[in-house]
């Protein structure tokens, strides 16, 4: 089905986005600028500077809305909050507009189905307070889970978008990141690079820069419903082969099972000695493999992967002190010296 014709409010919506500092809600910003769009960011503005050509006003959102934000009505929102009393306070404040919630595909209890979509996965229950009472995906998902359903019963039109791994120059949480930068050390030193077994176990993702691109089209045309935001499932191995495209770099690529990783305290993800990017027990067989046939329909485009890696790359030399999260170069080399004895 043929996605609707654009329709815009005049010649420039006014788009507010809560957030709009870091990655993907300042990625939204710059986008909906780079359209001819208004844009004002509500976020506090400890965490870094909105795009140019976006407006910020000072916003604690645990507290009342600011009366600046009140005065003139927006066609469109978008937030990306895990937090139900900030979405509910927002929702009340701007009920008229087209919401964007981005939630995530850690709302879904079904981690097995193969193919699942958001009209056949069954959902967490949901958290509806601010109570976090423990950390990791479920309460991550339980929440955002009430995020949804706060949007969808407060706001006059609703889209609920739920990305995987999002990535990309700036990503704070470093594990996409991890692989072109590895790939960039090993056309240095020569040396092998370690991966998990199974090589063609599929993984999913999307690029900032193509999410924030759809969330604002989608804003354009008024899309409502829920959609999964990643790309189409593909092996590891070709994920991997196109970050060696993007980086320039073909190291040997050495695959080491999960139980021998574990013995040597590899653990899956993120974090401090991970392997990112590999869920390993974390979830089962379905957690990568979604059908994301609607939301390309709807608008979501996803670019080469090689381009995704260049630019994270390349963002990273920029930005040194950005997070890349995983073993270190040493600690890989300690684990496949053992496993090759």
């Amino acid at each position: 089905m043929a996605p609707p014709p654009v329709m815009r409010f005049g010649e420039g919506m006014r788009i507010l986005v809560l957030g709009g500092t870091v990655f993907l809600s300042r990625a939204v910003a710059a986008a909906a600028v780079a359209r001819g769009h208004d844009v004002v960011c509500a976020a506090r503005g400890v965490s870094g500077a909105v795009p140019d050509g976006a407006a910020l006003v000072r916003w604690d959102r645990a507290e009342a809305v600011p009366a600046e934000l009140t005065e003139t009505p927006f066609d469109a929102v978008v937030d990306v909050s895990r937090i139900p009393s900030h979405v509910r306070r927002s929702v009340a404040a701007f009920p008229e507009a087209h919401w964007t919630f981005v939630s995530t595909i850690n709302v879904y209890a079904d981690t097995a189905t193969v193919g699942g979509t958001p009209a056949t996965l069954p959902l967490l229950d949901p958290i509806e307070t601010d109570d976090d009472p423990a950390s990791g995906p479920e309460t991550y998902g339980a929440m955002k889970v009430a995020c949804e359903n706060l949007v969808r019963a407060g706001a006059a039109a609703a889209l609920v978008i739920r990305p995987g791994l999002i990535v990309g120059p700036g990503d704070p949480s470093g594990r996409f990141t991890y692989w072109p930068a590895r790939f960039a050390q090993a056309a240095e030193d020569g040396l092998p690079v370690l991966v998990p077994e199974p090589v063609d176990d599929p993984v999913q993702l999307v690029d900032v820069r193509d999410l924030a691109g759809w969330i604002v089209t989608a804003a354009e045309r008024r899309t409502t419903g829920d959609y999964d935001a990643v790309c189409p499932p593909v092996p590891r191995s070709e994920l991997l082969a196109r970050v060696g495209d993007g980086t320039g770099s073909t190291p040997e690529l050495v695959a080491v099972a999960p139980d021998v990783l574990a013995e040597h305290d590899v653990a899956p993800w993120s974090g401090p000695r991970s392997v990112p990017f590999w869920a390993g027990g974390l979830v089962e067989g379905g957690f990568m493999t979604h059908d994301v046939t609607e939301s390309l329909e709807a608008g979501l485009t996803i670019r080469p992967f090689a381009e995704t890696a260049r630019d994270t790359l390349a963002w990273l030399r920029a930005a040194p002190d950005a997070t890349v999260t995983g073993l270190t170069r040493d600690e890989e080399q300690e684990v496949l010296a053992a496993v090759r004895g």
